[in-house]
Parts: C-alpha cells; structure tokens; sequence
C-alpha cells in the first residue's frame, strides 16, 4: 500500500513542478529531469474507487467477529483486489514513463523498490504487536487507514479533463489494446523474456510454511513464538530495503543477462543457510538461531530484491507506446502465475516428501531439491537479451506500427502538433536571444 502512496506523491510533485511553464518547456530543463505523467490513465478514479474498495472490505471484517465464512473470503479477496489494482496502475505510470524517459527507468523502479521495501519494514514491525494488544478484527480496522491514504492521493492527484470523450468506444478501444497486446507477444524480443520471467519464478519453490512451523511448533526446530518469527521477518525486510539502494547505486545500469546470472546464482545458494539452520549445524558452530535466522532472512530478502528488480526494469521496457498500462498488467500477471506456481509445486514437493506440521523429516530433503531447481534458470538467460536498462528493448516493428496506428486514427494531430512547432519556433527564439 505504501508503494502507489509514495510515487503518487512523488508524480503530485512533477505535475505541480509544471504548472507555470509553458507547453513547449514541460519536462525539457537543461539541469534536471522532470517526470511528466500525462493523463495519468483515469488514476484518480482509479485510486479512490479502489481506495473505497479496501476501506469497505477492512471495515467489514473488523465490525464482524463473527462473519460467515463465504462473506470473509470475499472480503479478503475485494481488498486484496483493491490493493492490486491501485498498485498496477502506478506500475502503468511508471511503465509509460521509463518509454518517455528510458535513462530513468531503473530509477523508477528503484523508488517504487524503496518506498515497498519500507513499507514491508513497518508493517512486519508492527503487525505483531497490533495482533497481540487488539487481535486480528482490531488489525483489520487499522488496516483501513492505508486504504484511506490512497484515497487521498487519488483525490489530491490532478488530471487533465477528456473533453467530449466517447464512451461506446470503449469496447473498440479495448478490441484495439487485445490485439496490440498480441501483436506485440509474438515478436521474440517479447515473449522470450517474458518466458524466462515466468519459469525463474514459478521454479523456485515456495516452501515458507514448511519452514514456518519448523521455526514453531518443531522440537528440534528452535520453537520461536509468531511473534517472535514476525519479528524476525521483519529485521529481514531490511536486507530487502538494502537491495534496492545497493541497485540504485551500483547495479542499474548492468546488462540484464549478467545481472540475473549473478542475481540467480547467489539466490540459489543463499538458500543453503536454510539447510545449514535445519541440520543444526549452526549450533554445532556455536552461532545462535535467533542471530542465524535474522541473517539467512535479511540476505534472503537482500538477493530476491536484486533479482527481482532488473525483472522490473526489463518490463517497464518491453511495453510498446499506446498501451503501457495494460501491456505491464499483463507481464505482471504472467509473474503472479509464476508465483501462484511457485507456491503449488511447493506444496507438492512437501506432500510428497510427508512435510507436514507435525512432521518434518525429510524437510531437509525438500530445501536442497529447492536450492537446486533455484539455480535451473541459469540454463535459461539466452531468453533475455544482452541490453542495459538503457537500451531500448521494443523492436522498431512494433513502434512504427504504433505511430501508425495513431496516426490512423486522429490524422489532423499530427497537422495541429507542426501547426504549433511553427507558430512558437519564433517564441523559442526570443526567449533564447534574451
């Protein structure tokens, strides 16, 4: 939540930065670089309808204790949607911004990284104690106080007006944006990569809950309270916090192909000190659970950020003009279905393995067969290309299909835009002479 919050803020302050400059100067300054974010793609109304969607559903949840379980689910999954929506659709400003602005779209991303990864901090901080002092319906009330800062980012937030906008071709409009979405999969340059995105997540297992009743209800586990795993989740989400700075400032503007190799691999065996913390050969070192795991999780979370960033970067780049938000919409749900797999054949890795909650033979068996399969996308970077965030990635096909395509359908802006290069090429002039 805390993500579209800070680059909403953050796109607030660029559209007021260019209020009273005229139209020929917006973004073109000789010492810095102002992010326009034009029309926004109806994100007011977007912020605030999801917005009410998640105060709504939280407020359901806390003013119930004894809610049916149909109604719960569905309250769940209205906020959660209102969650994902708000935070796709900064993902579609951002998007449309790293094509207008390509030497700033890792740092874009870099942003949205640290304003999530601090996010995560206080909430793992404090979500234990919340849940300790007023239970899980009390947290749920809380919850709506996210959900009502977004709602005053998207009434803050100016949007330029749509005159005589013609809502029947809404469904042409969307006819349209399936078949570019299309046209653009079938290039190589596209689906390749995002072949790759999809197989490196859905390969590395999610094992978590395994792990999670290891740490609490295992005797030879170290039987940690949930409160006290909460807290060190959260620790952890520092190293989360230093992956994005130690992309920004180091690692931004490394070819993709050899940053996910090294990214990969460290990710592959850092989950080794999950195997290590299993077999107790911490303890036979000397070196405490609590001071382990805290470790093991902040590297962890520092390398999965790494990893995960330039993946970002990567499909910020490959949405063709025209539809940049649905475009990123769907390369995202192409890496949530890598996810929703990851976490099925971790499921079925501990089923057959017999890891349950009582259970936990064989765990170490299920770490090292995630470990291995971790390092599997190694044999897959010829899918990603060898360009640097700075690069442009689009194929020019793409891109003359989309000029056009716009100048298919609106034929007289293209007369308007060079009626008006003309009439201010002597405004420029002037205030250049001056």
């Amino acid at each position: 939540m805390y993500k579209p919050i800070y680059t909403g803020t953050h796109a607030l302050k660029s559209s007021f930065n260019d209020q009273d400059k005229p139209s020929h100067q917006l973004g073109k300054q000789h010492t810095t670089t102002t992010i326009e974010w034009p029309k926004l793609m109806n994100c007011c109304k977007h912020l605030s309808s999801t917005s009410l969607l998640g105060v709504i559903s939280m407020l359901v949840l806390s003013f119930h204790k004894d809610l049916h379980l149909v109604l719960a689910l569905f309250s769940l999954t209205a906020g959660s949607a209102g969650v994902a929506i708000a935070d796709v659709t900064i993902d579609a400003c951002v998007a449309q911004n790293s094509n207008l602005h390509p030497s700033l779209a890792a740092d874009m991303q870099s942003l949205c990284a640290l304003s999530s990864s601090v996010g995560a901090l206080v909430g793992f901080s404090i979500s234990g104690i919340f849940v300790h002092l007023i239970g899980p319906t009390g947290v749920f009330g809380l919850l709506t106080i996210p959900a009502t800062l977004v709602l005053l980012v998207g009434i803050v937030l100016s949007e330029p007006h749509t005159p005589n906008f013609v809502y029947r071709q809404v469904n042409q409009k969307l006819l349209d944006a399936c078949k570019a979405m299309w046209t653009t999969l079938k290039y190589p340059d596209v689906w390749r990569p995002c072949l790759y995105m999809y197989l490196s997540l859905a390969l590395s297992l999610n094992i978590h809950e395994g792990l999670f009743y290891w740490y609490t209800d295992s005797k030879e586990g170290p039987l940690f309270s949930q409160e006290t795993v909460g807290y060190i989740f959260s620790i952890g989400s520092v190293g989360s916090l230093l992956g994005a700075i130690l992309y920004q400032y180091t690692l931004k503007d490394h070819p993709f192909r050899d940053l996910l190799f090294w990214t990969q691999l460290l990710y592959g065996l850092s989950g080794m000190l999950d195997l290590i913390l299993v077999l107790r050969l911490n303890l036979k070192y000397g070196i405490p659970d609590y001071f382990f795991i805290v470790v093991a999780e902040g590297v962890s979370q520092m390398i999965g950020r790494l990893k995960w960033m330039p993946l970002l970067v990567l499909s910020s780049k490959l949405c063709p003009p025209g539809i940049e938000g649905t475009f990123f919409a769907l390369l995202m749900s192409i890496d949530n279905l890598g996810i929703l797999s990851s976490s099925w054949g971790g499921g079925f890795l501990l089923h057959i393995l017999k890891v349950t909650r009582v259970q936990f033979d064989n765990l170490w068996m299920a770490i090292l067969i995630r470990n291995i399969l971790r390092l599997s996308p190694l044999a897959l970077l010829f899918l990603v290309p060898r360009t640097d965030p700075n690069s442009s990635i689009i194929p020019s096909q793409i891109l003359q299909n989309t000029k056009q395509a716009a100048h298919a359908s609106h034929p007289e802006n293209e007369n308007k835009n060079e009626d008006g290069n003309i009439e201010l090429l002597p405004l420029v002039n002037n205030v250049d002479s001056r």
